[in-house]
């Protein structure tokens, strides 16, 4: 059972002042539970250690991915096969954070992997500075979370130039390096995030500009801004996949730019390996006996309750959930039905007293670094409310 501490929550106009414009949804309920859920300082420990152990198995399966050429398997596209291979060759492309979405983990229910969002992870400005301003808001601990993403990723940067975690060397290497940071226009939560992790980038040392997606500019010369200043760096706040389908003469001009190494890409083309649900059958062959995994198959499994998702996609879309007997009990509409197949065993969510179930999310830069959760029905759709939670 999930318990709960009650809170006065921020109000708009505070929440606005924090840059954060989308606490309200569609339907007019709030998006911010006016509660925390409780945990444990063992079970923050247990999170830790538990995202810790899984990236690790997906740098193993990505390298048997690569090895074995199974990009197919995964619903890779052809036209980015190439910058994830360059991508994972060298170290400079640097995997700067993702999220892992987890069951369990609560009342002493064994944590499992319900999928990792390695490219363009949601929820990072709630997690980070939201929930901290919560407890604070509420003349509580700050320090009663397992939050340190700000500080995790403004560290993570760094590695981007010495590739492991050295501030003098960073010092001595840097050479006034620029990151241009970009997303869509017009979507205030991506903006928001692409701004917070500018700052972070800032923090750390670095020069930092922003421009809208739709603004820069790539060339065999690499990548400038509407102002025709180059960078060494892009983060971009969009999907590898988008890009690939939606635009494939930008998926070949950015695989030329990596190749002749004109910039670097954060977050990497890698972690689309990563990104894809597939990576959980290839995890479930190469680990059979790891106890955070759930059984997957890219085939209906026989004689279990499971669900079924695509490969790629966000918020639920897609999704459907089968009884033992084969017969669909829910499903979510959304545009990734074209998208390969996988089915994963069916896990419950651990539940309040009103029944609403709560899904873990744990953010990784460098390490496990911070959590939160989501709260809602039984598949997660972009109606869920985002819930803090507080040590006890």
């Amino acid at each position: 059972m999930v318990t709960l501490q009650n809170i006065n929550p921020l109000d708009d106009a505070t929440l606005e002042e924090l840059g954060f414009t989308w606490h309200t949804d569609s339907d007019t309920t709030k998006y911010v539970n006016d509660a925390l859920v409780e945990i444990s300082a063992q079970e923050a420990e247990d999170y830790y250690e538990a995202v810790n152990t899984i990236y690790d198995m997906y740098v193993q399966a990505a390298e048997h991915v690569i090895n074995n050429e199974l990009f197919f398997e995964l619903g890779i596209p052809f036209n980015l096969v190439d910058a994830i291979k360059k991508s994972w060759e060298n170290d400079v492309h640097w995997h700067l954070y993702g999220r892992f979405d987890l069951a369990g983990g609560i009342d002493k229910k064994p944590i499992k992997l319900i999928e990792f969002n390695a490219d363009t992870p949601t929820s990072l400005f709630e997690t980070a500075l939201l929930q901290w301003a919560l407890l604070k808001h509420n003349g509580m601990d700050e320090e009663k979370q397992f939050n340190n993403v700000y500080e995790a990723i403004s560290e993570n940067f760094k590695r981007v130039i010495t590739l492991f975690d050295d501030t003098e060397l960073f010092n001595e290497r840097y050479d006034g390096w620029k990151i241009l940071f970009s997303c869509v226009d017009e979507n205030d939560e991506e903006e928001a995030t692409t701004r917070l992790l500018q700052q972070m980038a800032t923090d750390a040392g670095f020069n930092t500009g922003f421009e809208y997606l739709s603004n820069v500019q790539f060339d065999e010369n690499g990548i400038s801004d509407a102002h025709d200043n180059s960078y060494e760096y892009w983060f971009k706040l969009y999907p590898w996949e988008d890009i690939a389908h939606d635009e494939p003469e930008l998926a070949t001009t950015l695989t030329n730019i990596m190749n002749n190494q004109k910039a670097i890409i954060i977050n990497p083309a890698y972690t689309l390996l990563f990104q894809s649900k597939g990576m959980m059958k290839i995890l479930c062959d190469l680990f059979p006996d790891s106890p955070y995994l759930l059984q997957t198959s890219f085939e209906p499994l026989q004689g279990i309750k499971q669900v079924e998702k695509t490969v790629f996609g966000r918020e639920g879309a897609n999704t459907k959930i089968i009884d033992a007997n084969g017969t669909l009990l829910e499903e979510m509409d959304g545009p990734y039905g074209n998208y390969k197949k996988v089915y994963q065993e069916y896990v419950e969510f651990p539940k309040d007293i009103n029944g609403a179930k709560y899904q873990a999310g744990v953010f990784f830069a460098y390490e496990a670094c911070g959590m939160s959760f989501r709260k809602g029905s039984e598949i997660m759709d972009n109606m869920s409310k985002f819930v803090g939670h507080i040590i006890v």
